[in-house]
């Protein structure tokens, strides 16, 4: 089966079902006729920007992260601002604390922007570690993801 009509599939799949794993996904794709490992679900998710975030019933799933009209680096200061509560520096690395379930989609927004000042990120449920090339450059980094939290919500 060709990729891009296995990726059209995955996209309708997760627009029409509350899909949170991979195996649901495969599950839903073999239900449909498509066959595929969970290799290449792995490099489909990856390659078509699929995150996991909370649903209005506040159940995690996946959905395609699009920027929309925005411009990638106003949604990542957006982002930030929204879901950020927290931001400590530890020489070269950054660790940002967010809300519950935006741990992913915020570093997501991070890698796809390919910052200089990022040589890497680890995300998790609600907290992320940014690598930096230095100490400087975290600091600079730091200073930057400062600016844009709400400190409404920051702790």
């Amino acid at each position: 089966m060709k990729k891009s009509i296995r990726q059209a599939r995955i996209e309708q799949l997760i627009n029409q079902y509350p899909i949170g794993t991979q195996e649901e996904l495969m599950e839903r794709l073999q239900a449909v006729g498509i066959q595929a490992t969970q290799a290449t679900i792995s490099r489909d998710i990856r390659e078509m920007q699929i995150v996991k975030a909370q649903d209005g019933h506040g159940h995690l799933r996946y959905t395609i992260f699009k920027a929309g009209n925005r411009s990638e680096e106003e949604h990542l200061r957006e982002t930030i601002n929204e879901v950020v509560t927290g931001l400590t520096r530890v020489e070269f690395v950054n660790i940002l604390k967010t809300l519950p379930s935006n741990g992913n989609l915020l570093a997501a927004i991070f890698d796809d922007l390919n910052m200089p000042e990022i040589a890497g990120t680890l995300a998790g449920h609600d907290t992320i570690f940014i690598i930096s090339p230095s100490a400087d450059v975290a600091e600079k980094l730091h200073d930057q993801i400062a600016a844009e939290m709400n400190p409404e919500i920051a702790h």
